[in-house]
């Protein structure tokens, strides 16, 4: 997790210990319950805190699992940092895939995901604080290899990203599963090697 998306909190290694053991639970509980039943309550019951210490930290649930979301995705899903291969490119989409589709956390992006689309107040905190840093580590990650000469791509990067991450979510979305030779056949397609 980058320095600009951790929330500075005062207090003792007892502080994080607590912190700590509320975005587990955040995490569990909308895993096992759901965005709309997950309560700042129930979250406080389950990671054996205060409500008004979750209240002291976060304003909001849609917080808590962003905090949840950051830290899980920067050590699940660390995006690939400096010059990029074609090969780094297709295992980070793969990934990004087995993220969405079989992992706690990816559960979480999917649920802030379908919040964002009613909630515009959630649809600005999931862009600022996640989407916007992601897209920027990515964006980074297919320009290197273009610099590079590893691959000339037809799209900008962005449209690149939009192009492979957009059926994937849309199929978790919809929980059709995401079939084992998408992300492959969205990558052959769309990341062309540079010709010589």
């Amino acid at each position: 997790m980058t320095t600009a998306n951790r929330r500075t909190h005062s207090g003792s290694r007892r502080d994080e210990a607590a912190r700590e053991a509320v975005l587990h639970a955040a995490d569990d509980l909308l895993v096992e319950h759901g965005f709309s039943a997950l309560t700042v309550e129930a979250i406080a019951r389950r990671a054996g805190v205060a409500k008004q210490t979750i209240y002291r930290w976060w304003p909001s649930k849609v917080e808590v699992l962003l905090d949840t979301l950051i830290e899980d995705s920067a050590k699940r899903l660390p995006v690939p940092v400096g010059e990029a291969t074609a090969k780094d490119i297709r295992g980070y989409f793969r990934r990004f895939a087995r993220f969405v589709t079989r992992d706690p956390a990816g559960q979480v992006l999917l649920a802030l995901i379908a919040e964002a689309q009613h909630n515009p107040g959630t649809a600005k905190s999931f862009h600022a604080r996640y989407l916007r840093p992601r897209r920027e580590q990515e964006r980074a990650m297919i320009a290197s290899c273009v610099d590079a000469g590893g691959i000339s791509p037809a799209l900008t990067p962005d449209a690149v990203i939009d192009a492979i991450t957009g059926p994937v979510v849309y199929r978790a979305l919809t929980g059709t599963g995401v079939p084992r030779g998408l992300v492959d056949a969205l990558v052959d397609d769309l990341l062309k090697p540079r010709s010589g």
